[in-house]
């Protein structure tokens, strides 16, 4: 259940997420929150012609980098959009905490069939299809709307 706190912080994502889209990437956006407050940040970085630069992943591999086992476990990654495979992945093998994500892999799905998107090369998968102990909370249904026009954005072409 997501309280007060955790729409505040993926309202932030949903801003990364559209900074994300601003300067050319897929609208993607999180936050890694440890002991009640933000650390660190990231959004989409794929436009570059890495499709790996996902912000869970940069997240994951900060926190390695940067926290102790124990506050990984602590930790909480709040994101714009479910976990992708990879990045659900990442998440488990860095021992990060509960994710809570504005909008689910079904959704998206869903929206990018409605906009006749052919399918990614991975398949979508929910993020406890992936690492069964993750601790998660999603989608925040006030944010559905949101999100769902940042990706129609980014697939419509621009004038």
């Amino acid at each position: 259940m997501l309280d007060d706190a955790d729409l505040r912080y993926l309202r932030r994502c949903v801003d990364l997420a559209r900074e994300a889209l601003d300067s050319g990437n897929a609208p993607f956006g999180s936050l890694l929150v440890s002991r009640g407050r933000a650390v660190a940040e990231a959004r989409n970085e794929e436009g570059g012609g890495d499709p790996t630069r996902h912000p869970e992943l940069d997240l994951a591999q900060w926190a390695i980098a940067h926290l102790k086992p124990a506050e990984r476990a602590a930790a909480t990654v709040y994101t714009s959009g479910e976990h992708c495979p990879m990045c659900s992945a990442a998440h488990a093998w860095a021992g990060l905490g509960r994710i809570v994500y504005a909008s689910s892999a079904a959704q998206l799905t869903e929206w990018l069939s409605d906009l006749g998107v052919p399918p990614a090369p991975v398949r979508s998968l929910p993020i406890n299809a992936v690492a069964p102990d993750i601790p998660t909370d999603g989608p925040a249904p006030e944010l559905a709307g949101a999100m769902r026009e940042l990706h129609r954005l980014h697939r419509t072409p621009r004038r």
